[in-house]
């Protein structure tokens, strides 16, 4: 199995947030997973409610959202945990996460307190 490419804080850039977080989809998935303290397995985010993302679809949103260094991923045996990288973007970019996910509606009740 091929290891997981998870950028290095320094290396993350603003356009590559941006455009991992172009999508409603991978919003309301980075929102819902930032809203769990433990984190989430990929088919357990993959209900959004008014319907559910394919498993094929919600690879590659996964995959845009780890490497855009959004997320860390994690192999737990067959499963795939998920973790938001939020403390750390948030100390490189500061506001930048919480401000594209106040536009779009999203922004978690963890995330309005702090």
């Amino acid at each position: 199995m091929r290891p997981l490419f998870h950028p290095a804080l320094e290396d993350i850039k603003p356009d590559a947030i941006l455009y991992a977080l172009s999508d409603p989809e991978r919003v309301a998935i980075f929102a819902k997973l930032a809203d769990t303290a433990c984190g989430g397995t990929c088919s357990a985010l993959a209900d959004l409610g008014d319907r559910i993302i394919p498993k094929s679809s919600l690879s590659n949103h996964f995959k845009v959202l780890r490497e855009s260094g959004l997320i860390r991923s994690e192999r737990q045996g067959v499963e795939m945990r998920n973790q938001t990288r939020c403390a750390e973007l948030d100390e490189r970019f500061p506001g930048l996460v919480r401000a594209i996910l106040t536009a779009y509606g999203q922004l978690p009740e963890q995330m309005k307190t702090g």
